[in-house]
Order: structure tokens, then C-alpha cells, then sequence
């Protein structure tokens, strides 16, 4: 793993799409998980970028298991204390909106899986906001995907 590459990647593309409401950034916050499905259950995921977000490593386990279960359909998850609801799955992604926003426009995730990562990106908004945070998901996922990651 060229864990130089993924941090240089993180820190560029973070910076220019994840910010507050009053930067116009896409993107509130955005979460990178170790993970490897194919792995012995010994090997814990770790954090391996945050920004904008100070996960909890219990609720990043709860969260994986949910991931590893993949019932994306009959639960919810959560992260940090907002609980999503699944709307749409696609075969390397899914998008989750907030069951308990206080948000007049709501609040979303897009979960994005790579064979060695969990990428989380949280946003606030409706359908524009999501559209272009899906974009700015898209822009980092496939510098995952060309390296393998």
C-alpha cells in the first residue's frame, strides 16, 4: 500500500472539497476507512483520513460491521450521532439521508467502497447538493481506483 500517494491525494482533494456551509465546499466532511473485506476478522479497520469529522473508532467498527452484513436495505446506519436510511445502492456505492437532521434542506452520506477503503463523505442539502457532492466523491474515488486502492 503507498500510503504517500493516498495521504498527498487526501490532503488535495480534502482541501478543495470539504470545507463549512460558508466555503461553498461540497462536502461538510469526509471519512477514509481501512478496510479489506477479504481479511482475517483479527485485522481491525482503522481511520485513515478524516476531515471535518472526529470519528469515533467504535462507531467506525459498528459502522464496517454494517458494511460487512450488507442488509443495506432492511437497516440504517449511523455516523457520529445522525442515523441514515439507505435510498439508493449501486454496485461500488450507496447514498443514506439523515433520519434526525435538524436541517431545513436534510443532510446525506455517500459511502463509496474501493477493494482497500471505505470512503464516507457527508454533505447538507437536497437534490443539487447531492449532486455535486457525488462529484466531488467521484473525483477522489477514481484516484483509488487507478492505483487500486
Amino acid at each position: 500500500m503507498d500510503w504517500g500517494f493516498v495521504n498527498r491525494n487526501w490532503e488535495k482533494w480534502a482541501c478543495n472539497n470539504v470545507g463549512f456551509d460558508v466555503t461553498g465546499e461540497p462536502l461538510k466532511a469526509a471519512l477514509l476507512i481501512n478496510y479489506d473485506p477479504t481479511g482475517p476478522s483479527r485485522l481491525l479497520s482503522t481511520i485513515a483520513e478524516e476531515e471535518g469529522i472526529e470519528a469515533d473508532p467504535i462507531e467506525v467498527g459498528e459502522f464496517v460491521n454494517f458494511i460487512k452484513r450488507g442488509n443495506y436495505q432492511s437497516e440504517s446506519f449511523f455516523i457520529e450521532s445522525n442515523q441514515y436510511v439507505v435510498t439508493s445502492i449501486h454496485e461500488s456505492w450507496f447514498c443514506g439521508r439523515c433520519m434526525n437532521t435538524s436541517k431545513p434542506a436534510g443532510e446525506g452520506a455517500i459511502v463509496y467502497k474501493t477493494p482497500s477503503f471505505l470512503f464516507v463523505a457527508l454533505y447538507e442539502g437536497s437534490i443539487g447538493a447531492a449532486s455535486r457532492a457525488m462529484a466531488a466523491v467521484d473525483r477522489f474515488a477514481c484516484q483509488l481506483e487507478r492505483r487500486n486502492f
